[in-house]
């Protein structure tokens, strides 16, 4: 299902219709609707780009290769803005190219925009919660595409249903969009970001588009990334620098905690509106979610987790005689991994790079088959041998169970298991879907427990100091609370780090 719309402040008093309200804030035990969740996903990628005035091409084609390279951070929806006098909006449900065909092309002309393709960690997976949002002020027409997750959605939206206010969907990005809107009633469009910045709590990299004027804005806690390009007819922000390589752009920086970047007419400002003492950049961007060829924060995703790698064996050593990785995302701690112990790098899982989500199944045999949908197992490279299976994490356990078994039916000698992250013990809050603390498998288990539970001879995690130094920041400077319990920021039921813990500690 595809949604193609022209807004403007006539059309935006007609969106009438108001919605229960089923997302929001989640509760100490951890997310809503937390038993659909069968592996971890982010919330979204963002991109905005503006061209110059006298570039020989329009900014949709740029944007429609810059999604294509984010389409790993979601596979839901996906949607451009573009603004030529008024804004157009066209998105719709799945990848980018199932959305955005050649007859829409010519109408989406002109030189600034903005896109994403998301995920969701709040609000149904429907159309419309398909971003951009796209809403009115004052003559002003808003467009915002939002990675991240706000905690304290629920009460922003009970104040803004109190005063009037009307929403179409489900999703926290409108509640976002609506403040600044109404805000921007009130004062001018940088003041009105300021005071969203101050109100927002959660994790937020937001792409927003007024009309010819584009900010990308980061949260002061620096949790998702987001950074800045340089294209010869012009300027890039995006949630990896992945895209910016695609584009054949220069990456300039990422965008600072709490900054605000400000790009018109084909020239870029910057505010530093609010700054921390300490960061909480997400872990699992580097674990996970990010492309091993992007840059976040300073440090190339792929150094990252061959590092993670060379210590797995550091701290977890094991006789063996292949290294084998979950693909994708254990490739390239299993090549650490190998090259640091000179165990034979051999893959016996082939992934089908042709299938697409799949979903959870309402049968065993028929959860059974998705895996082996996805998964093929190279009898040959495993019979007789003692196996090191290298993965990113372990959830609930039963992915990695399913995957043992199929392994353990081409009769290795053993199985050792060995996980690119610490134990999951706790719920995120701030973008990433993850089941409830009850739901996952390290919160209430050991290790030995755990490798039971998964079937395997010998299992070994990452240490959380072995994640740091990996990374290469400090601990504070992390967000580790989906591994410890504690969290940058206060979330109802839940410990947080105290030195961050309050909105006074802002230096403005």
């Amino acid at each position: 299902m595809v949604e193609f719309h022209i807004t403007n402040a006539k059309r935006f008093v007609l969106l009438v219709g108001l919605v229960v309200l089923r997302g929001g804030v989640p509760t100490a035990g951890g997310r809503n609707n937390a038993s659909q969740v069968i592996q971890l996903r982010d919330a979204c990628g963002v991109v905005g780009v503006c061209l110059t005035q006298d570039s020989t091409r329009d900014v949709f084609p740029v944007l429609y290769y810059a999604l294509y390279a984010l389409q790993h951070r979601g596979q839901e929806s996906a949607g451009i803005s573009i603004f030529r006098e008024r804004m157009i909006t066209k998105k719709g449900m799945g990848l980018v190219s199932d959305v955005f065909t050649n007859a829409f092309t010519s109408v989406l002309e002109g030189k600034i925009g903005i896109g994403h393709v998301r995920y969701s960690t709040t609000g149904e997976s429907d159309i419309i919660n398909c971003q951009p949002f796209v809403v009115s002020s004052e003559g002003r027409e808003i467009a915002i595409a939002h990675n991240g997750n706000l905690v304290n959605v629920i009460e922003l939206k009970r104040e803004l249903q109190k005063e009037g206010a009307v929403f179409i969907s489900t999703s926290d990005t409108e509640v976002i969009a609506q403040l600044l809107a109404r805000e921007m009633r009130r004062r001018d469009e940088l003041e009105a970001i300021s005071f969203l910045m101050r109100v927002l709590r959660g994790s937020y990299s937001l792409v927003i588009l007024i009309n010819d004027t584009l900010y990308a804005i980061r949260d002061p806690y620096g949790v998702k990334p987001l950074c800045i390009g340089r294209l010869e007819d012009g300027y890039v922000v995006a949630s990896e620098s992945a895209v910016i390589d695609t584009l054949e752009g220069k990456l300039m920086r990422d965008v600072k905690p709490g900054e605000v970047i400000i790009i018109r007419d084909g020239e870029m400002e910057s505010q530093r509106l609010y700054k921390l003492n300490t960061k909480a950049h997400c872990v699992f961007e580097y674990i996970y979610f990010a492309r091993p060829d992007s840059i976040i924060d300073g440090k190339l995703v792929y150094d990252v987790r061959m590092k993670i790698g060379e210590t797995l064996w550091d701290e977890h050593p094991i006789d063996a005689d292949i290294v084998s990785p979950v693909p994708d995302s254990g490739i390239t701690f299993a090549i650490g991994f190998s090259r640091r112990s000179g165990i034979e790098y051999l893959e016996g899982l082939i992934k089908n790079r042709y299938v697409g989500r799949t979903f959870i199944m309402p049968a065993q045999r028929e959860r059974e088959l998705a895996v082996r949908l996805k998964l093929n197992t190279i009898s040959s490279n495993i019979e007789g041998k003692n196996v090191v299976l290298v993965d990113d994490s372990i959830v609930r356990g039963t992915t990695s169970r399913r995957i043992v078994d199929m392994v353990r039916a081409c009769n290795p000698k053993s199985i050792h298991l060995r996980i690119g992250s610490p134990p999951i013990k706790s719920p995120c809050y701030l973008g990433i879907d993850m089941p409830t603390r009850e739901e996952l498998v390290a919160s209430s288990r050991t290790t030995d427990e755990i490798a039971r539970v998964v079937g395997v001879d010998s299992l070994g995690y990452l240490s959380i100091d072995g994640l740091v130094d990996a990374i290469g920041m400090g601990e504070d400077d992390l967000c580790l609370g989906c591994l410890t319990g504690v969290y940058p920021m206060e979330i109802p039921g839940e410990k947080c780090k105290a030195i961050q813990a309050r909105l006074s500690n802002y230096i403005i």
